[in-house]
């Protein structure tokens, strides 16, 4: 599942805190994830959220999981169920077996969202910071096109950097990372072929509590 043969993450780069584990997962393992993901999306559909200032994000994005995060004039915040009144799918166990590997000492994850980045959609700069207890890291998986993911400190306007991930990177966000400033500028379309008619998935995988 990861690297190939052995269960036991490489050594990562680290930017600003961030965790980056290139080619993590490969080909094979890639393709197994983002069916699983795919069936999730056909029991809870992606939707669009509205932000608390009333803008729509250009990602679409659900959940898997006992909560799933959600967005619109009154917050962000966990709810239970998808916008359509049904329970979230279950995290795969393709998925949970990611997080075993890089995080085999925190609790099982409550929810993973996955978030679809279409042609132009973005992710502004933004803190993981609606958990009850942020002493666990945050864990990213990125499947698709090329992203440029930018990282920052925990103040919003300071000194930031930027990498291009790709499909099958990891991405651990924890320790004095946890609360940074993070986002993604840009996709690199056309740079993959794995996911069906273009575009990012991008999962990522958090203790609620």
């Amino acid at each position: 599942m990861v690297n190939k043969t052995e269960k036991i993450p490489g050594k990562p780069l680290c930017v600003a805190g961030f965790r980056i584990f290139r080619g993590a997962l490969v080909p094979r393992a890639q393709s197994r994830v983002l069916g699983d993901i795919l069936q999730v999306i056909e029991q809870a559909p992606l939707f669009s959220p509205m932000t608390p200032y009333g803008r729509k994000m250009s990602v679409r994005m659900t959940s898997a999981g006992r909560l799933g995060w959600y967005s619109d004039r009154s917050g962000y915040r966990y709810v239970d169920r998808h916008p359509s009144g049904t329970s979230w799918p279950s995290i795969p166990d393709s998925v949970l077996e990611i997080w075993q590997v890089f995080l085999p000492d925190a609790p099982q994850p409550e929810s993973c969202l996955v978030n679809y980045y279409g042609e132009g959609a973005r992710m502004g700069l933004h803190q993981d910071r609606d958990e009850g207890d942020f002493s666990f890291p945050v864990l990213s998986v990125s499947l698709g096109d090329d992203a440029l993911f930018r990282m920052g400190g925990t103040a919003r306007r300071g000194k930031t950097s930027s990498i291009w991930l790709k499909s099958g990177d990891v991405v651990v966000i924890g320790g004095a990372a946890r609360l940074a400033y993070h986002g993604i500028d840009r996709i690199r379309s056309g740079s993959s072929s794995l996911v069906p008619g273009g575009g990012r998935v991008n999962l990522t995988l958090r203790v609620v509590r």
